[in-house]
C-alpha cells in the first residue's frame, strides 16, 4: 500500500491477496475499480463493496490489451503451473509441474496493463526449491521475470527473515535463503520461520 498511489483507476488483484474487508477498505483503494482474478471461488466475497471476481487461469486472462492502471500479484506466481490441487482447487487438471509457466503470466500482466501502468509483484527468493505446490525463485528466475516484462522503470527490493524478524536485504545477502513448508514438515525449525526466509518485491512500469 505504501507504493500504490491514491486516486481512481482500474486495479487487478492477480491471485486474490487483497480479498479481505479490512484491506479493501484501505484509503489507497478508494475510488478504484477492483477486479480479483483467482483460480477458484473462496469463502469470502465482497461484491457489496463493488469488487468484481473472475475465476480463471492467470496464464490466459479474459481482459483486453492495455486495460488496467495497476496489477497487484503478491505471493502468487510461485504457484503457477504447480500442483494447485493441494490447497486451492479440486480441479485435477491443475495438478501440474510446468516450472516455467510463470513467464506466461508476466507477459499476460504486461499485455493487460496500460502504457505507464505498474505491476507490483512479490514471490519467494533464495536457494531454488520445488515444493511441488510452489517453487522458490533463484536469481536467474528473477532475471527471467524482469526480462519477460521489460520494464521502463524497475524497483527491486529484497527482505530476509531472521530469528528477530524481517530485515531489508539484497540479492547477494538472500541468495542462499531457505524455506519452511508446513505441509511437509511436522514441526517448526528453531527460528520459527512460517514459510520462506526471503522474498523479492518488484515494482515494474510498462
Amino acid at each position: 500500500m505504501s507504493r500504490l498511489p491514491h486516486g481512481p483507476g482500474r486495479l487487478l488483484d492477480g491471485g486474490s491477496v487483497l480479498n479481505f474487508d479490512y484491506i479493501l477498505s484501505h484509503t489507497k483503494l478508494a475510488g478504484k475499480k477492483i477486479i480479483i482474478s483467482t483460480l477458484a471461488p473462496e469463502s469470502f466475497c465482497y461484491w457489496q463493496m463493488g469488487v468484481s471476481y473472475i475465476f480463471e487461469d492467470l496464464r490466459e486472462t479474459c481482459y483486453r490489451d492495455n486495460y488496467f492502471d495497476w496489477v497487484v500479484s503478491l505471493s502468487t506466481i510461485e504457484h503457477i503451473g504447480m500442483d494447485n490441487t493441494k490447497l486451492y482447487t479440486s480441479d485435477s487438471s491443475k495438478k501440474e509441474n510446468a516450472l516455467n509457466d510463470y513467464v506466461m503470466v508476466i507477459k499476460e500482466f504486461r499485455r493487460i496493463l496500460k502504457p505507464g501502468g505498474t505491476l507490483y509483484l512479490s514471490f519467494p527468493f533464495g536457494r531454488y526449491k520445488n515444493h511441488g505446490w510452489y517453487q522458490v525463485f533463484d536469481s536467474s528466475m528473477v532475471d527471467r521475470v524482469i526480462q519477460a516484462f521489460s520494464p521502463k522503470k524497475l524497483i527491486e527490493a529484497h527482505f530476509r527473515y531472521e530469528p528477530d524478524g524481517w530485515h531489508r536485504s539484497s540479492r547477494e545477502e538472500s541468495k542462499d535463503a531457505t524455506s519452511f513448508d508446513i505441509h511437509a514438515q511436522k514441526s517448526y525449525d528453531p527460528d520459527y520461520a512460517a514459510a520462506d526466509r526471503a522474498v523479492v518485491c518488484l515494482e515494474m512500469v510498462k
